[in-house]
Order: structure tokens, then sequence, then C-alpha cells
């Protein structure tokens, strides 16, 4: 089932929690609704729910249009990040719990039931209750019984947020596997940057209650539209130096050609920076000051003052407290003017 918003605001009190956002979610398609706390995600899913109607726009169900339609009527699964599985109902009896509501017959809800059991790779445990499941066999559980009315659409709530890392990376490749064995088209909300780019087909990032870029996650690593995107994306977070009292570095990066002047600042990724020998041809110059090593990949940070520059994949690892110089490729350098918004080379 395709979603569309179509000029839809949110407003509580006199705070506008979402501002006229456009928006098409492809029927079939795994997308990510990605965003800081507050910034309107989570707000977004109880509107496809139909747990609550917005202040203005509307909402539509491929062409049918369901802005004031009952939660019920929308065909919509939900999972939480607290799992609110029913503690006295065994795994099998909590996934066809939906079905008894609708008073489907036994066989056929407990023969659906144990379809997703086996979809979920939760077979093992369908006599256990839920204390005794583990958290991401909880989540397991979660799932199947929000798919157990065959929903159009398969919504998720930070649905990984209660467990630990290991078990969210496993997590969330179970939940793409899913996603890709029903093809139900799924919404998944979360704060988190690597589980929204390790698993959606698109990716769309909000601030503010304002949609910053909707794209595939290639292109939104790539090619942040602005600043904020930039900055949101990436770890270690993308290094960003201020060109507005810097001439030399200017007259460097030769912004006084057309259509470039109104840059003030680059952003460049801690894994495009490369070390160069001469300062002439550095953007960034100064003193090792941490070299941090994780298993294969090695960070290093360098400072100039009160200013800081973090690399990983140097050819050669310098030693703590040598002065070095540092520099780009231009394709893989991001200008922004004064309001954060990306100037693209190749544009102008």
């Amino acid at each position: 089932m395709k979603v569309v918003f179509e000029e839809v605001t949110m407003t509580y009190g006199d705070k506008d929690v979402l501002s006229n956002i456009n928006f098409d979610i492809p029927e079939g398609k795994l997308v990510s609704i990605l965003g800081p706390s507050g910034c309107g995600k989570s707000t977004t899913l109880m509107l496809i729910s139909g747990l609550t109607f917005p202040s203005g726009g509307e909402i539509y169900f491929g062409n049918e249009k369901v802005t004031k339609a009952d939660a019920v009527k929308r065909k919509v699964g939900m999972v939480f990040q607290n799992y609110a599985l029913y503690p006295h109902l065994t795994v099998l009896e909590n996934i066809m719990f939906p079905l008894k509501m609708e008073k489907r017959p036994k066989k056929e809800r407990t023969k659906r039931a144990m379809e997703l059991a086996e979809l979920v790779q939760i077979a093992d445990h369908i006599e256990k209750k839920p204390k005794q499941l583990s958290g991401g066999q909880q989540q397991r559980v979660a799932i199947a019984r929000a798919l157990a009315k065959e929903p159009s659409i398969l919504l998720m709530d930070e649905p990984l947020s209660n467990l630990d890392a290991r078990l969210r990376i496993e997590m969330r490749e179970e939940i793409r596997r899913i996603q890709q064995e029903t093809g139900v088209t799924t919404i998944f909300v979360t704060h988190d940057q690597e589980e929204a780019l390790s698993i959606s087909d698109e990716v769309m990032v909000l601030n503010d209650g304002n949609i910053q870029q909707y794209s595939d996650p290639i292109t939104l690593y790539k090619k942040p539209v602005n600043k904020f995107v930039a900055k949101f994306l990436g770890t270690p977070v993308i290094n960003t130096i201020d060109l507005k009292t810097d001439t030399a570095l200017k007259n460097r990066l030769n912004l006084a050609r057309p259509g470039m002047e109104k840059v003030t600042s680059i952003g460049i990724r801690a894994e495009d920076i490369r070390q160069v020998m001469n300062q002439n041809d550095a953007l960034f110059s100064g003193v090792v000051r941490h070299v941090a090593r994780i298993g294969k990949d090695t960070t290093v940070h360098v400072v100039d003052g009160d200013k800081e520059c973090v690399a990983t994949d140097l050819e050669a690892i310098p030693v703590e407290g040598e002065h070095i110089h540092l520099s780009a490729q231009p394709d893989n350098i991001h200008y922004f003017n004064e309001d954060g918004q990306v100037l693209r080379a190749e544009a102008v």
C-alpha cells in the first residue's frame, strides 16, 4: 500500500510539530523516518496509524483518502519499542490474539500464527510465556503479532531501542529479511542513523517538523542537501571548516568563481581526508592530539587551537604530537552557504 502526505500539518497548542510536509512512500518498500528527538517522527507514525488526526492537509493510502479514517479501518500493524506482549499468554496465543479479536476460527488463527512463528524464527518457543524469552525473541513475537492480520502497512516505532548492541544488529537484519519476504510496506522510525541507512530502501530525515531530505541511503550520505543532514549522518561527524575569515583558504578553493561566492563553510567526511606534505596544499593543518585504534579502524584527531579535524583511513598513521597537513579531493568537499544549504561545485 502506497502512503501519501499532502501538505500535512500537526499543531499542538502554538507549536507546529509537522509543517506542511509532503511525501510518497512507495508500495512494498521499507522506508525509515530518521531524526533527533522531538523532530516529528513518532507524530508522523501516529498520523499514518490513525491514532491521531492532522490539523491540516490530507493523507492517502493508495488512492483512498484516510485523513479522518478510524485506526481500525486502516489495516495497519504496529510494533513498539516495549513489545507490549500479554504476559499471561503463550507466544502462540500472543500472535493469534488479533485474529481472536476478529473471531476467526481457531484452526485458521492457529495455522496463521504457526506460519508467522516460522517466518520470524520463533517456532521453537511457541509454548513459552514472554518472560521466558530474550528481548530479541520478544520483539520477534511482537512483529509476528503485528503481521497476523496481514496489514497493508507495518509501522515500527523505535523497535530496537531496548536491545543491546549485538542484538540490534541481528534484529535489524531480521526486520529487513521479514519485510522482503512479506513485501509489506514498512515504515521504520528511529533516531539511529546506522539502523536507518543499513536496512532501508529510502530514508526520510526530519528536523523541526520539516523534511530535510528524502532519498536512498547512498545519496543521503554522499550528497546531503544541507549542513544538518551532513552532520546528522556519519561517524565520526563530518568535519566543518569556517571560511568567513580565512581568505587564503577561500583562494585555494577557488571560491571566486561564479556561483560560489556565497560559500561560507565546507564539510569533509573523515574517510575522505588525506595527508599532504605541503601546507600550501592543505585545508587544515595542526598537531595530532590523539590516535584511536579500534580493531582495523584508526581515527586521528588533529587540532589547531580550538579547531579540530578528524581523519580515518590515512595511508600512514602519524604519531601523537606530530604536526601534519590535511586535504581532500575537490569532489569530496561539501560547500555550504550562510543558511547551511549545499552549493554543489558541479552545478556552478
